[in-house]
């Protein structure tokens, strides 16, 4: 597990919280793995009681579960979620496409251009992996420029959620390829100003998405489930430096 150094500028809670969350989200620690609050805080060298607090609040969003006799454990993979997770999404990403085409059309096309470009660049430059971090920026613009702050957090939170299904699948060549191609079917239809071909463009989008992600992501899941059952987490190089 990566190192995580603490300063003062957050509390000790807020810090492990994040430290966490941001390995669940990636897939860095794997479902059903043991989060064992005693052995975290021993290896953390800080109290249970932060610790408490922080895995309290990863149980609240859903990440993790707390087991009688057991502790916390990391929640396996739902395909019912990606699913959920998808409609919600596709729900919140045609409210925010009519809304951008509404506010800013001109930038929103610009910006969406520029962003296939570079995607496509990086895609033949094979380096899928850089694609990430791109893909989102390709729903983020169009979230920023609905000119909702609320939309483009509840878009964000999504987002995060769905990578911790899809982060071993959108490291695929033809996934990326897959992805880009979506990207292009938004943007030809924000084009076109057609807000009905919009909205199908984005369903499109993530339908292919959720499928990239039932073909690989959960067979890949099955196998680290079984090879991480009973197991516990390691949180050696997990530091705290809290008079940084």
């Amino acid at each position: 597990m990566r190192r995580l150094i603490i300063k003062n500028t957050k509390s000790i809670r807020q810090k492990i919280y994040g430290h966490l969350r941001e390995q669940l989200l990636n897939g860095e620690i794997p479902p059903h793995q043991h989060l064992v609050e005693t052995k975290i805080a021993k290896e953390v060298g800080i109290s249970r009681t932060p610790i408490r607090e922080a895995l309290h609040s990863l149980e609240l969003e859903g990440l993790i579960e707390s087991i009688p006799r057991v502790g916390y454990v990391v929640k396996p993979i739902s395909e019912d979620e990606v699913e959920e997770i998808c409609e919600i999404r596709a729900a919140i990403e045609e409210v925010g496409a009519r809304w951008a085409m509404e506010k800013a059309p001109q930038k929103l096309i610009e910006d969406l251009r520029k962003n296939i470009s570079v995607s496509e660049e990086v895609a033949s430059q094979g380096n899928p992996k850089a694609f990430v971090e791109l893909d989102a920026q390709f729903h983020e613009i169009i979230a920023r420029l609905s000119g909702s702050r609320r939309l483009q957090e509840l878009g964000q939170t999504l987002r995060r959620h769905m990578l911790r299904y899809r982060i071993q699948s959108i490291y695929l060549a033809e996934n990326v390829l897959s992805a880009i191609q979506g990207h292009k079917g938004i943007l030809e239809a924000i084009e076109k100003g057609h807000l009905e071909e919009v909205n199908r463009a984005i369903k499109v989008h993530l339908e292919q998405s959720k499928k990239d992600i039932l073909r690989y992501a959960f067979k890949e899941a099955t196998k680290t489930e079984v090879s991480s059952e009973g197991s516990s987490s390691s949180f050696s190089s997990f530091k705290i430096r809290e008079n940084e």
